[in-house]
């Protein structure tokens, strides 16, 4: 009788499904890498490109109003179609988007014309990915069975590790390629995420009852579209806002009062670095020095991501809330000044260190008191108003670049933080983030059409 005969086969060890979360978190930071790396060169081309900052604003607010459409129109999508095939080609749209940049570059040259177009394709495609892969966290969290919070914490870190490098690999490659062959990196990136997605279970971001063959009812399987009855797109994306406004901000105090805070974060500082700190570096000629600014900040961010990763529980919330927001207001206070280059990186790296824990609270609290069925509108209504109110923020502080300079800008930005951390400090809904009596888990939100 040999080792080969049914007596000695050896018995086959149990399936295990493979592990999803290291597959979507190295799809995340290719994404964000590429991503990282744009946000410090874009600024720098359309700069030298036009030689005006008020041309940045304009852009901005340009592609505002396309941005927020096309951000409802990804929301419905997310609660229509696979939200893993979403997110694929969103970002194969992505990468064609940044490509073309260069191409156009060497066959016409670049104008503020290719800028808005290839920046509306642009947005066709990051952010319904952006929605999309947002709305995958809670099923590779159940999927692995991870902790949500926990798995924020992580998030946040690996984000504040990947952006480290990037503003860094942007300045070097920005050294010896060229500003404009930069971006052969970014769409490099968002073509290896979209991989890297494909690689994930199909039905991981299944929509129950979507019209789509692979969209089978699974352990895995979000919302209830089947339940609703079938719109159109158009139809279907208004409804999504109109669901989307009343689950962020009628349903739950402690979720609007995080959705404002995330507004205010995302208007500061994306003037900031979108706008003031590439004005500022260009007008000193050492555009170069943005990357440092902004890798120090996440080098923070990362320090304090993985301090608090691992000891979430050990404080209050609203401990981590206080030294949060308190720690951010001097370091935006830091920048707002624009003192020489030593102090901005002193400055940016206390921002980064104080703003780890409140990302990662808001994070959790967006996805923790969102109710599944209404996740992708909800969020895709998040990711549009953030487009909104992003530019028009930006536009504005161009203006004052414009009339006053980029130092009275500076410290509009940093006084308007001061506003916001002193309503966020005294607002009733976060005054109490450890009461649970304060804070009921939230109602699901149930539509008008389907109320009885």
């Amino acid at each position: 009788m040999t080792l080969a005969s049914p007596k000695f086969r050896r018995p086959r060890k149990p399936y295990r499904p493979r592990k999803t979360a290291p597959r979507y978190l190295l799809s995340c930071a290719c994404s964000l890498l590429g991503n990282s790396v744009a946000s410090v060169v874009l600024p720098l081309v359309l700069l030298a490109t036009t030689g005006d900052a008020l041309a940045a604003g304009t852009l901005a607010l340009i592609c505002a109003a396309p941005q927020f459409v096309i951000g409802l129109v990804g929301g419905a999508l997310t609660d229509r179609f696979n939200r893993r095939n979403v997110s694929v080609v969103s970002d194969i749209l992505s990468a064609a988007s940044v490509a073309l940049l260069p191409i156009v570059d060497m066959i016409w040259g670049l104008s503020f014309g290719w800028f808005v177009a290839l920046g509306l394709l642009g947005a066709v495609g990051d952010i319904p990915g952006m929605t999309a892969r947002d709305s995958l966290v809670p099923a590779v969290c159940e999927r692995d069975g991870r902790s949500l919070q926990k798995f924020m914490g992580l998030t946040q870190s690996l984000d504040s590790l990947v952006v480290i490098a990037g503003p860094a690999l942007a300045a070097f490659l920005m050294g010896a390629a060229g500003s404009v062959n930069a971006l052969w990196f970014t769409a490099a990136m968002s073509l290896s995420a979209a991989l890297l997605t494909l690689t994930l279970p199909r039905s991981l971001g299944a929509v129950c009852g979507a019209a789509t063959p692979a969209a089978r009812p699974t352990a895995t399987c979000i919302g209830t579209a089947g339940t609703q009855p079938r719109r159109g797109l158009l139809s279907g994306a208004w409804r999504a806002l109109r669901d989307g406004v009343r689950v962020l901000f009628a349903s739950d105090t402690l979720l609007r009062s995080s959705m404002l805070i995330s507004f205010g974060i995302v208007m500061v500082m994306g003037s900031l670095q979108g706008l003031v700190l590439p004005v500022h570096f260009t007008a000193a000629n050492s555009p170069e020095l943005l990357g440092y600014v902004l890798s120090a900040m996440s080098a923070g961010m990362l320090g304090c991501m993985w301090g608090y990763a691992p000891l979430p529980h050990k404080l209050r919330r609203r401990t981590w809330y206080i030294l949060s927001l308190t720690g951010m207001a001097l370091g935006i206070l830091g920048l707002g000044l624009l003192p020489p280059f030593p102090l901005l990186i002193a400055s940016a790296l206390m921002l980064g260190l104080s703003a780890g824990p409140i990302s990662a609270l808001l994070g959790f609290f967006i996805f923790d008191r969102i109710p599944a069925e209404n996740r992708g509108s909800a969020l895709g209504t998040q990711n549009s108003l953030t487009l909104a109110v992003a530019p028009v923020a930006v536009f504005a502080t161009s203006l004052i670049v414009e009339g006053a300079g980029v130092s009275v800008a500076a410290l509009a930005l940093a006084g308007c933080w001061m506003l916001i951390t002193v309503w966020a400090l005294n607002t009733h809904s976060l005054k109490y983030l450890d009461d649970k009596e304060s804070h009921p888990d939230p109602i699901p939100f149930v539509p008008n059409a389907e109320r009885v």
